[in-house]
């Protein structure tokens, strides 16, 4: 089926910006399949079922909108006193300098710049392929763009318990950088891994993250995005979850024009639990903040949790769209979803699209979604005992975000992050 002209016209000219894919061998292999794959497809528009709510016109442009590069002054980067293995992006270019050594007990890192000429590799089973699996039944064309033309990324495998997180670090610092990065990880079985990410990245950021998770193994994640006012992100996870496994994403958003995070979940070992969560901060008619989540039950007993929490006020938007697919034969299956947003005058807005579609009848499956404004009784429980105001909506702001933190695993990852989001709306007060 041909695609509509707009459509075409966008997908050919972004093409044909980006030029050939680079590579060899069993790289270029599925870099030119991604090709393919965005030809097919065609670029997302607003006629798009799953980008209704978001305009992404700046993701899908040849050039990228200008950023200012944000100064936070004197605030130390979060997560930097956390022993971790420190990967260092610039504008999307790896920088050895700034960067750790790439060795850790346990685990193997390497660059995909440089393993991609590789006859044989772990990655190759795997590079494209966690995508290719989540482009059914919706389309995610970003993803596969990035596929195709990701300047570099890390690939990862962990073989056993680490003995500390991998802690990825992106830095701006060019107004016009278009950056684009892919992470492959490969958690084996009984392995455990965490890894960090942190920064704005870029102008423009588009980014995909391959995780499996081998059976009885754990990958943990948590991210903290932000704070430049300017930026456009595209982000995308997919993971694949084995026998008794467990994975853990948590995201932290603050700021920015517009950042969308994807998170495409197959949970296809009996007894694996997935527990995706997201808090967001928004202020200001240019922000926009859209998490849209699949996870699909493909195994029995399996358990996941979506608590997604979103701060609006001055005209932002929030979008959450989740889905939960609960297939024949996935019996016992629980799955619990709630989005919900926190509107802090009448200019905000928040959009929302749960769905669950089940065809298992053994099932113990939820999703709801609310928005409003402070609780006017506790408010005035903490004036009446002489909160000023605005540290009594600090307090109450930072109460009903909790939920979603609390699926941060390491409770001192959970502090550091309750820690900034305080530091931030003092700031605002100050």
């Amino acid at each position: 089926m041909a695609l509509p002209k707009v459509k075409q016209d966008a997908t050919d000219a972004r093409l044909a910006a980006l030029g050939p894919v680079d590579g060899d061998g069993w790289l270029g292999a599925a870099r030119t399949a991604a090709v393919a794959r965005v030809a097919d497809m065609g670029l997302p528009t607003r006629r798009d079922e799953y980008w209704k709510y978001t305009n992404p016109t700046d993701l899908v442009s040849v050039d990228p909108a200008s950023a200012a590069v944000f100064d936070a002054g004197d605030e130390t980067p979060i997560f930097d006193d956390v022993d971790a293995v420190k990967v260092v992006f610039v504008d999307g270019v790896f920088d050895a300098d700034a960067s750790d050594d790439l060795t850790l007990a346990g685990v193997e890192i390497e660059r995909l710049a440089g393993a991609g000429a590789a006859d044989i590799h772990w990655a190759k089973d795997l590079y494209g392929a966690l995508e290719t699996r989540g482009q059914t039944p919706v389309a995610r064309p970003l993803a596969a763009l990035n596929t195709a033309y990701a300047t570099d990324g890390l690939l990862i495998r962990a073989t056993a318990k680490a003995e500390k997180p991998v802690r990825l670090v992106y830095l701006h610092q060019d107004t016009a950088s278009d950056a684009t990065l892919h992470h492959v990880i490969k958690v084996e079985e009984g392995a455990e891994l965490t890894v960090l990410e942190n920064g704005p990245a870029a102008a423009r950021f588009n980014k995909v993250m391959e995780v499996e998770v081998a059976d009885r193994a754990a990958f943990h994640h948590v991210r903290a995005q932000g704070r430049d006012h300017e930026r456009r992100a595209v982000t995308h996870i997919f993971t694949r979850l084995g026998t008794e496994s467990l994975f853990k994403s948590f995201t932290l958003t603050a700021n920015g024009v517009l950042t969308r995070n994807e998170v495409v979940i197959e949970l296809t070992g009996d007894d694996a639990s997935a527990h995706v969560a997201g808090a967001a901060m928004g202020d200001g008619a240019n922000f926009l903040h859209d998490d849209t989540v699949f996870i699909t039950h493909d195994a029995e007993r399996c358990e996941s949790r979506q608590v997604f929490k979103k701060v609006l006020r001055n005209g932002a938007t929030g979008v959450f769209q989740g889905k939960i697919l609960v297939k024949e034969g996935a019996q016992k299956t629980d799955g619990y979803q709630i989005s919900q947003s926190l509107l802090l005058d009448d200019d905000a807005q928040f959009l929302a699209k749960p769905e669950l579609e089940i065809y298992a009848d053994d099932v113990a499956c939820s999703h709801g979604s609310t928005s409003g404004a402070i609780d006017e009784t506790a408010l005035f429980y903490l004036r009446s005992r002489g909160v000023p105001q605005k540290q009594a909506e600090n307090l109450l702001t930072l109460a009903f975000l909790a939920e979603a933190i609390e699926e941060i695993a390491d409770e001192a990852l959970g502090e550091q992050i309750r820690d900034r989001l305080a530091a931030w709306m003092d700031r605002r007060l100050g």
